[in-house]
């Protein structure tokens, strides 16, 4: 009798601590995910103000400026990493199309506005590349604990489901780049 005590005391233990493992480490991945929602925003909030200061050198250029806003709204619209990947994909196409068109201004290049728009932009997409990382690897660390044995009959139990990555397109990977140097 008292090895069953010991016994069950043992299993309900076991039981809690890969619960709470796997509570921890979902918390975790939506946290992560809080995290690259706040660097999108940011990202988002200044795309607005890059296109305007763009606009008032080049502002015959309107397809290329519409690209990048439609890209912005699609981007803000989807809902998830499923859906975010492949728009933040597209959204980072545009931007380094109005790049390049900026690249034909030489007087916005030496625009200190423009200059420091740039400078944020490749900070937040830094910080998107971090958090898109960290993100993953929490995904990655919750979906093993799902679908490793035994912790998978607690998962099953719980109505645990696996995490989604954050993927972009192969061609998308790169962040938008533009060499100011160069002439």
């Amino acid at each position: 009798m008292f090895w069953i005590l010991i016994l069950a005391l043992g299993l309900v233990a076991w039981l809690v601590f890969t619960f709470n493992k796997l509570v921890r480490t979902r918390n975790q991945s939506r946290n992560a995910w809080a995290d690259i929602d706040v660097q999108l925003k940011r990202r988002y909030d200044l795309i607005p103000n890059l296109v305007e200061t763009v606009k008032g050198y080049a502002g015959h250029e309107k397809e290329t400026f519409e690209a990048v806003v439609e890209a912005r709204n699609r981007a803000m619209a989807a809902q998830g990493p499923a859906q975010k990947g492949p728009a933040e994909g597209q959204l980072g196409q545009a931007l380094g199309s109005l790049f390049a068109l900026a690249e034909g201004y030489p007087e916005l290049r030496a625009v200190d506005n423009f200059l420091q728009l740039q400078g944020t932009l490749s900070e937040i997409e830094e910080a998107l590349q971090n958090a898109r990382r960290y993100y993953n690897a929490v995904v990655r660390d919750l979906n093993t604990a799902i679908e490793q044995f035994p912790s998978n009959l607690v998962a099953g139990l719980f109505g645990f489901t696996l995490g989604d990555f954050f993927k972009i397109e192969a061609a998308e990977r790169e962040a938008p780049r533009v060499d100011l140097d160069s002439e």
